[in-house]
This record gives C-alpha cells, sequence and structure tokens, in this order.
C-alpha cells in the first residue's frame, strides 16, 4: 500500500512525520509522492486559526483524492479539537501521542474497517520516544523534549502538549551518533521548550546535554531550533563559549518589544533582560546570527507601544524576523483581553516589520562580504549549489553536484537576497 504525509506547523511535527515515515517503510509501506495513494496523513498544527483551517483544508483535499483511501489525521489540532477534525471519512483520529505506533493503527482498522479515536489527557501522558534512523544526508531534526509550561497568554500548544517531558539522555545521543555515523553533518535540536529539557530529569539540564553531544565524534554542526532568552543562563553560555561546534546561530523568539505587551503576554522578561542577555550573548560570539518571533497586533498593542517594539528591535538587530499577526485561540487568556486591534491595522503592521526584517537581515550578509566561510550544499539547482554556512546564511555558489552534502569553502561576493552569492576556493 501507498501514503501521503502532510506536515503542517513546527520542526516537532516535523520529525514525527519522520518518524512515521519510517515506521511504515520499514512496514513494507511505500511512500508515494504524487498522484493518489491508499493512506493520507494529516500531521496537523493548531498555533494560530489560520493554521487550524490550512490543517482542515488539507484533510478535505485528501478525502476528495481518493474516498476509498484510509484518511488519518492527527496532531495538535486534533487534541485540542477532536470534534472539528471528526470530518466524514476520516478513519483515524490521533492526537499527540501513539504517532509512533502507526503501524499498528493502521493494520487495526484494515483489520476491522471501525473508526478509530485515540486522544488521550496530554497533561498526564508520559514521553513518547521515538528515534529518528535517517532524515537527509545534510541536516537532522532530533526531538528531545515535548511540551510546556509557561502558559503564554495568546498560546495554546500547553493545552495541545502538556506538560515538560524529556527524552532519556543516552536515547538522545546514540539517536544522534547513529544520524552522524550515516553521514548528517548537522544536527538540530527540537523541541515544544527545548531549553526546559530536563527539568523533569533528576540531577540533569540542557547545558549538560549539550556538553555530551558535542563530543560525538562526527559531528560538525550542532543547532539549537528555538530557545527561550530565560534558559541562556551562565551554564548555557559556558558551554556556547567552549564549544564551537554549536553554531553561530541562536533563534530566540522576542515576541514584542514592549513592557506593556510583554506583560501581557505572561512572558517570563522585560526588554532590558532580553538585551542585557543579547549584550552577554555577542561578548562570547560577535558575529552570531540572532533570529527572532515576533507577534504584531496583541491586543491593547496601541501605535505607540508598536513604535516601542521597532525601537526595541533596530537596538538588538536581529538578522532575521520571523513575524506573525496576533490570532486568537479560544480558551486562551488573551481571549479575555479588551482593546483587540483590527485585521486592518494587523496587515499592515506585519508588512512594516517584514521591510524591517529584511534590510536587517541584508546588513547581517553584507557583513561577510570577501570573507571565506565554509557551507554545506542541500540543493544543486541551474549549476548553482545552494545551501546554508554554520550561522545561517543562504548561499548561492558555482559548484558541481558532486559536492552536495559536503562542506564546501567559498568566498562571499554580493548579497543578491535572500542568497549571497559566493565562489568557491579551489
Amino acid at each position: 500500500m501507498t501514503f501521503q504525509i502532510y506536515t503542517l506547523g513546527c520542526k516537532v511535527n516535523t520529525y514525527e512525520s519522520n518518524v512515521m515515515k519510517d515506521a511504515l517503510e520499514n512496514a513494507g509501506y511505500q511512500e508515494q509522492e504524487e498522484g493518489i495513494a491508499d493512506i493520507y496523513i494529516i500531521n496537523t498544527c493548531t498555533v494560530t486559526d489560520t493554521s487550524a483551517h490550512k490543517s482542515l483544508k488539507v484533510v478535505r483535499q485528501c478525502l476528495r483524492k481518493n474516498k476509498e483511501a484510509i484518511i488519518i489525521v492527527c496532531g495538535c489540532m486534533v487534541q485540542a479539537e477532536p470534534e472539528k477534525a471528526h470530518l466524514e471519512g476520516v478513519s483515524i483520529l490521533l492526537g499527540n501521542r501513539y504517532k509512533s505506533e502507526i503501524v499498528s493503527f493502521i493494520e487495526q482498522y484494515r483489520k476491522n474497517h471501525q473508526p478509530i479515536i485515540a486522544v488521550e489527557n496530554i497533561m498526564s501522558c508520559p514521553f513518547e520516544t521515538m528515534v529518528l534512523n535517517n532524515f537527509n544526508r545534510t541536516r537532522a531534526f532530533v526531538k528531545i523534549e515535548d511540551g510546556c509550561e509557561n502558559y503564554c497568554s495568546y498560546c495554546i500548544i500547553p493545552y495541545t502538549r502538556g506538560k515538560v517531558r524529556s527524552k532519556e539522555p543516552t536515547v538522545a545521543i546514540q539517536e544522534i551518533a547513529s544520524l552522524v555515523k550515516q553521514g548528517h553533518r548537522e544536527i538540530v535540536l527540537t523541541g515544544i521548550h527545548t531549553g526546559h529539557y530536563g527539568a523533569d530529569l533528576k540531577d540533569y539540564s540542557f547545558p549538560k546535554l549539550l556538553e555530551e553531544i558535542v563530543k560525538i565524534e562526527g559531528l560538525e554542526r550542532l543547532r539549537i531550533s528555538s530557545i527561550e532568552i530565560t534558559e541562556l543562563d551562565q551554564e548555557f553560555l559556558r558551554v556556547l563559549k567552549e564549544y564551537p561546534v554549536i553554531v553561530d546561530h541562536l533563534h530566540i523568539p522576542i515576541q514584542s518589544g514592549s513592557d506593556t505587551i510583554l506583560k501581557s503576554m505572561n512572558r517570563k522578561y522585560d526588554k532590558s533582560y532580553f538585551l542585557h542577555k543579547v549584550e552577554e550573548i555577542r561578548k562570547i560570539r560577535p558575529d552570531i546570527s540572532l533570529t527572532t518571533d515576533l507577534i504584531v497586533g496583541f491586543p491593547g498593542e496601541t501605535e505607540e507601544l508598536f513604535q516601542e517594539t521597532i525601537d526595541t528591535i533596530l537596538k538588538i538587530r536581529f538578522s532575521k524576523i520571523h513575524v506573525f499577526p496576533f490570532s486568537l485561540r479560544k480558551g486562551t487568556k488573551a481571549e479575555e483581553l479588551p482593546n483587540h486591534v483590527s485585521e486592518k491595522i494587523k496587515k499592515e503592521r506585519v508588512q512594516r516589520m517584514l521591510e524591517i526584517s529584511k534590510k536587517l537581515e541584508i546588513e547581517y550578509m553584507e557583513k561577510f562580504i570577501g570573507k571565506k566561510l565554509l557551507f554545506i550544499p542541500e540543493k544543486y539547482e541551474d549549476g548553482f549549489l545552494m545551501g546554508h554556512t554554520g550561522n545561517y546564511l543562504a548561499i548561492k555558489s558555482t559548484g558541481k553536484k558532486e559536492e552536495l552534502h559536503q562542506n564546501v569553502e567559498v568566498i562571499l561576493e554580493k548579497v543578491s537576497y535572500p542568497y549571497v552569492m559566493a565562489k568557491r576556493v579551489d
């Protein structure tokens, strides 16, 4: 039987979809990237209202493609609102547990032809250990943590992912060592609240895990998908300073640059704390790329408070900003807040912030013109190699297809947004 997997949302979902793909292929099922498949798996997202609608749209598309197919809907939208995902024709509903047991659920359905609903109380679920055997030859994501207990006022994720749960260190290290042995040059650590790894383990922490991972023979790059500013404690900064295998790139969500809005969001810092931590990081890694997430149009965000955010962003000088308009999620504290911002104003602010982001991104790129850097090509197209440096500059360089997934030294020549054009160093 053939299958197709549709993944919406975050890198954790990407990892979990690849785990399901591995399990299915190991059981004899065949992935079919195009055309009609026998099984459709939709790994949903619900972090915003838009993502939930997109998830449902994909489900309906799959239902139309093949009315005889086994339709499996899983993930955050199912965990949050199983009744919304329970459309006529859906065969299996899974929340955020049992994705690693996807083959068993399919076999059960094929035997009985009865709809299956497996959505548990996520607050009492243990960590579901998943191990990925293969990803691609360049970059592999490894999920080390699940759950979040920050309860930001705008966020539904704690209710769809549950409490912080960590993968056992030995399991995580073995998984990474295996991926490196298979030829992956870069490992990306991911989770719902990655930097909070170890909070549920005895005498263990995220910096301790990092110190063990960096010693794995053959590992060239270690990247953290995202980390909160409050988790960049002195122990983390020490590890960052001592081990260059940790790349010159940190993604640190700021969400707002206004103290008033940060407090209303129930974030755990103010802008002064954030700015101070950025100074500490740049003392250790002067050329580090700092990227971020930002929500605009949060309830109560006046033009003056939005301008305060712009001022903060310009002080920090992020190298890229992922901008999101505020999206109301039912059941969150933000639902009760007054002074909601109109869609028109949100759209305008998104555009203004994206323009700032592009200028800052080009400014960061231009710092490296004329310098030699290593990059790992991930794609070959029209005679060019394309990939990323450790500090996540998107490189487009002359080269040969045989150099894919290898370290290539280049001289950066000019910015041709969104790429930096480069020439191979012979």
